[in-house]
């Protein structure tokens, strides 16, 4: 599992970890120690040996180093590609396998070329991760772990986070990687412009119990609807329903707005049109987009209204004379 190579770079000769058909041998480090104990390392598949075997190591000391490629672009441009991946939400291609609960790892065996990986907690049942053979591992045998810690090496999926550590996470989590691009060459912007893109990438929920609502189990509604509706359904002394939220990439969320027009004028105008016909839908014109589209004022501002029916009360008997000398006293008029 081990062979000898040139190092160009250094002029060097290193021994790497190679990769071998026989999936069963696993290449590792083990130490003994009469204070410590004896310990085993798995090492990754790439790793260069910078120790020899029978030597004396100390805590903290290094015993391989895992090479990594450096970023051929360094500007804008080479980070851009990661803002694109963070925006839509898209899946990782090599992603990091992350714990879905607090507990303590162990080892298992080699299945179908993946490792086994457990993790017990305190009470409850154990589960099981499997772990690509070669990928490089972030937790040893017995180390304890929390919900959502990485145990291997990889870009952590924003879906993994939002299904193990709830909506918080996640937005913190693109908020954070998102500011790393733009970090990296010193440009600033403020969290809040980026906070608003993410809010509208959580604006749905998927429905899990529809409850005595009116909504369809797996039926993806907006987050003010779904409150709304339970709101109606509480009063009436119901069940609410219940849902799980969902992240969805700028792209889909902005197809899946409640307003056909305003979708139809981003992107698959066709498909969008003749869906919004078939179902009869009937759009409220409530968002900027479809207001500015068809010629009205935008909802905000001047243009901003609400419905209702207001009746001016008259104070009664001396009650503009008190309100006249009150507002004189605050402004110090009264008495000079």
């Amino acid at each position: 599992t081990m062979r000898e190579e040139f190092d160009e770079s250094t002029g060097l000769s290193v021994r790497s970890i190679v990769e071998q058909r026989d999936r069963s041998l696993s290449p590792q480090i083990e130490t003994e120690s009469e204070e410590y104990g004896n310990r085993s390392f798995i090492i990754p598949v790439g790793a260069r040996l910078l120790v020899e075997n029978g030597d004396q190591v100390a805590p903290g000391q290094v015993l391989v180093k895992i090479p990594r490629e450096r970023s051929k672009t360094r500007d804008i441009t080479g980070g851009l590609p990661r803002v694109a991946e963070l925006f839509e939400a898209r899946r990782p291609k090599e992603p990091a396998v992350i714990s879905e609960i607090d507990g303590t790892v162990s080892f298992g065996g080699l299945i179908r070329g993946n490792r086994e990986l457990f993790v017990t907690p305190e009470d409850g049942e154990k589960k099981k991760y499997l772990v690509p053979y070669g990928k490089h591992l972030r937790v040893q045998e017995g180390d304890k772990v929390e919900a959502g810690e990485r145990l291997s090496e990889g870009s952590v999926n924003p879906h993994d986070i939002l299904r193990v550590q709830g909506v918080n996470k996640v937005q913190e989590y693109l908020v954070n990687e998102i500011q790393d691009v733009y970090r990296l060459q010193a440009v600033e912007i403020n969290d809040k412009h980026i906070e608003v893109i993410v809010k509208q990438m959580l604006q749905k929920v998927r429905i899990i119990d529809p409850g005595d609502t009116n909504f369809l189990e797996g039926e993806e509604v907006d987050k003010i609807r779904f409150n709304r509706e339970n709101d109606k359904v509480l009063y009436e002394g119901g069940d609410p329903a219940t849902c799980q939220p969902i992240l969805l990439g700028i792209t889909r969320a902005s197809l899946r707005t409640d307003s056909f027009i305003s979708a139809a004028s981003f992107q698959e105008t066709t498909r969008v049109l003749t869906e919004a016909a078939v179902q009869g839908k009937i759009d409220h014109l409530r968002g900027l987009k479809e207001n500015v589209i068809i010629g009205r004022l935008i909802p905000a501002g001047t243009g901003h209204y609400q419905d209702g029916t207001y009746e001016n009360l008259e104070p009664e008997g001396n009650g503009k004379a008190e309100l006249t000398e009150v507002a004189a006293a605050e402004t110090g008029v009264l008495g000079e």
